[in-house]
């Protein structure tokens, strides 16, 4: 017997981020609720990793903002409702969500998006192409802190026949578990890396662009050297510049005018980021524009591992200062290292506990698995 409800997920690119990672682990769930799972997306690193048993994947060029692809896409985006017998698209960025839109009143099929961003717009034409995230039947904003801009800034586009909610986040609390790594792993990855024993190693994980702070945290190690000298720590800046190489070279020069180029070490991917975090000490999430979710400090959390984030965004939201973590002023480096000095000058137990307090945070709000069931729940009342 065919399942009722078929849910068909779009993204441009399945890759390794927040609304990647999200969409991959409900196309996995829903099979598991005798749910039809149909994913369109252009590729991606996460495709290989796909259960092409349980996920029906479509390759079509839905990253693509050309007006002329986009009116073709959502054609073949309706055919492929019709002979699916789709029930509920569920579109994650806004280009895709444009054809979505216009399939979706073609077949007259329920239309779900979920804002993962704040979608910064300077003009009307700007606004008016990010408003699409706000067209469909039920808009998931992934934070209050995303919900909060959607009522401020979209207001005119809602009404009592959409539904607007927030479901957070959810992460792999079983694979982010600092049980479950393995010494030879870690060892490996520490001498791969060229660390020091003896030295507080302090990581700061994200693709390597200006609003994620890597300036601000380069000055903030300067101030902390200038305190306690240059050899307290090694920082691990773990990201991909993704092409934008002035930006990486702008990095590099600031290192060597800080000196810090003894210290602080550029690494572009990990594959393993449960052994990222376990082999350091210090995990920082600066960024100096509000995260929509950060999942940098709910990933840290739920390793156990201190996380200082900037006091912006959804990092309010996730890490309850004191307790879980430690929050900021965005974009002061001054601060930052403040902080940074006085966890390294913290005693071992009360980190041990605020580890602990951090694990639970993330088990309890930000499991995958409550997002998935959230989002699941909330099809089968749009269809009802």
């Amino acid at each position: 017997m065919q399942p009722k409800l078929k849910v068909l997920q779009v993204i441009p690119k399945l890759g390794y981020g927040g609304a990647e990672t999200g969409c991959y682990d409900i196309a996995h769930y829903l099979p598991e609720n005798n749910v039809g799972s149909y994913l369109i997306t252009s590729g991606g690193e996460l495709l290989k990793f796909i259960d092409k048993k349980k996920v029906k994947v479509i390759r079509l060029p839905v990253q693509s903002k050309n007006p002329i692809l986009i009116l073709l896409n959502s054609i073949i985006i309706s055919i492929i409702i019709l002979v699916n017998g789709i029930n509920i698209v569920h579109a994650r960025s806004r280009a895709p969500a444009w054809s979505c839109l216009i399939a979706t009143k073609i077949t007259r099929r329920k239309f779900v998006t979920t804002f993962h961003g704040t979608y910064n717009f300077r003009s009307k034409i700007k606004k008016f192409y990010n408003s699409v995230m706000v067209r469909s039947d039920l808009i998931i904003a992934g934070s209050n802190f995303i919900f909060s801009h959607i009522k401020e800034n979209y207001s005119e586009y809602l009404s009592d026949k959409k539904k607007l909610l927030s479901i957070f986040r959810g992460i792999n609390t079983d694979y982010f578990d600092n049980t479950t790594t393995l010494e030879t792993d870690e060892d490996n990855l520490f001498k791969s890396w060229e660390l020091v024993v003896g030295k507080k190693i302090i990581l700061l994980p994200g693709r390597l662009t200006s609003w994620k702070g890597q300036e601000i945290f380069l000055e903030a190690l300067n101030k902390v050297n200038i305190q306690l000298g240059g050899n307290s720590f090694i920082a691990v800046i773990l990201g991909n510049d993704q092409g934008r190489d002035l930006y990486k070279k702008k990095l590099i020069r600031l290192v060597e005018q800080y000196r810090l180029s003894n210290q602080v070490r550029f690494i572009d991917h990990c594959r393993n980021m449960p052994l990222a975090y376990k082999i350091s000490d210090i995990v920082i999430s600066a960024s100096i524009e509000p995260e929509a979710f950060g999942r940098v400090s709910v990933e840290a959390q739920s390793m156990q591992k201190l996380i200082i984030a900037s006091n912006i965004g959804g990092s309010n939201e996730t890490v309850i200062d004191g307790k879980t973590g430690i929050l900021f002023e965005s974009a002061n480096s001054d601060d930052l290292s403040n902080k940074i000095i006085k966890v390294m000058n913290t005693d071992p137990n009360e980190l041990m506990e605020m580890g602990i307090n951090g694990r639970e945070n993330a088990i309890k709000k930000f499991n995958v698995e409550k997002m998935c069931f959230s989002t699941y729940s909330e099809y089968k009342k749009l269809l009802n």
